[in-house]
């Protein structure tokens, strides 16, 4: 039998011409769209303004494609943690941050990571594999559907498993799907896209019609201190990382965020602050400090927070948009850097990430 084709994997452009080569018309891939992504709908036989005998015909030729939620975890300061089965049984973790000020999910682009950052347990799973387009926008339907978002505005971090920019093509693709105006017609400024900075695919994301806020995951002042902390810098140096940063075009008001996970008696000295104000000379940038969630396995510690605070008044008072990041979800392991499902290996993490610094 021909496998059924999945619409969830097809943007409005790709719906239109699949349908009418199947005899349909256009138009229905704009109705197709509001059901799955305004209302949440998954079952063709629900999609009432579409006539019987096309539901039926759309039903045996199509389907779509949504993860089976397989836990979903409370926080006592209201996160909530999900846990995703993929057709494939392979898992991944999303979290919905309320009142950031916003409403927030945070979604994950790849089954594990191969960047290998010191600090985040999502890194000792290595990559397991990439997440297709459809299955990261499934993420916002599945969310927003369990959280009663559907018809409310939301805010999208590309922040949870995996490094965005390593799976470039289908992220991408989820964010034109996310735009579409039949969709979800999330606004690029709603979007922040979290990465180590692969230059490469930076200087493609320069030229996107459509862009998101860019995040930058900096967290040292120094590449020998960097390169321990965030393996890609071997290829990928600050200096390299910062150029293209100062050549990325913004719009008026813009910055580009800078992450810095702060770890106690690493990168939270005097010096890493006054070398960090330096680094960022020239770039329209804010920093937002993280301090360290502590995670097994990770020999790290969380700096005190008077010296985290010492840290951001070094900044403040040399004229550099700080903040300091309240860690939300500590308590169900919903934090930066502790997402992690069972699947991955360090081996294929080392395997992935001798890949990508050839």
């Amino acid at each position: 039998m021909t496998p059924r084709i999945d619409l969830a994997e097809l943007d409005p452009a790709e719906m239109e011409a699949v349908l009418e080569s199947q005899g349909g018309e256009r138009f229905h891939a704009r109705q197709l769209y509001r059901w799955i992504y305004r209302r949440g709908v998954t079952d063709i036989e629900r999609m009432t303004d579409l006539s019987r005998p096309l539901r039926a015909r759309l039903a045996a030729e199509f389907t779509i494609g949504t993860p089976q939620l397989v836990s979903e975890a409370r926080s006592v300061d209201g996160t909530r943690k999900f846990v995703l089965e993929l057709e494939d049984r392979r898992r991944i973790e999303s979290v919905f941050i309320p009142d950031t000020p916003a409403m927030t999910f945070c979604i994950s682009t790849q089954v594990g990571c191969a960047m290998g950052c010191g600090f985040c347990l999502t890194g000792t799973m290595g990559l397991v594999r990439n997440l297709t387009a459809g299955e990261i926008t499934a993420q916002v339907r599945v969310l927003a559907a369990n959280t009663g978002l559907l018809d409310q505005p939301f805010n999208i971090v590309l922040m949870g498993m995996g490094e965005p920019l390593h799976n470039y093509d289908n992220t991408m693709k989820a964010l034109r799907m996310l735009h579409s105006e039949d969709g979800f017609a999330m606004s690029p400024r709603r979007v922040t896209l979290s990465t180590v900075g692969i230059v490469p695919e930076l200087e493609r994301l320069a030229r996107e019609p459509l862009m998101p806020n860019l995040a930058i995951s900096l967290h040292a002042t120094t590449d020998v201190q960097r390169t321990t902390l965030v393996p890609p810098n071997r290829k990928y140096p600050l200096a390299l990382v910062l150029e293209t940063c100062r050549r990325f075009p913004l719009k008026k008001r813009s910055r580009i965020t800078f992450e810095y996970v702060m770890l106690s008696g690493v990168n939270d000295t005097t010096d890493d602050a006054k070398r960090l104000v330096k680094l960022l000379s020239g770039i329209k940038a804010k920093v937002n400090l993280i301090p360290f969630n502590a995670a097994p396995g990770i020999p790290y510690e969380r700096p005190p927070d008077e010296r985290v605070a010492h840290f951001a008044q070094i900044l403040a008072d040399r004229h550099v948009t700080v903040s300091v990041r309240k860690s939300r979800g500590r308590d169900i392991r919903a934090a930066c850097g502790q997402l992690i499902v069972e699947g991955g290996t360090k081996k294929s993490a080392a395997q992935h990430m001798a890949l990508l610094i050839r």
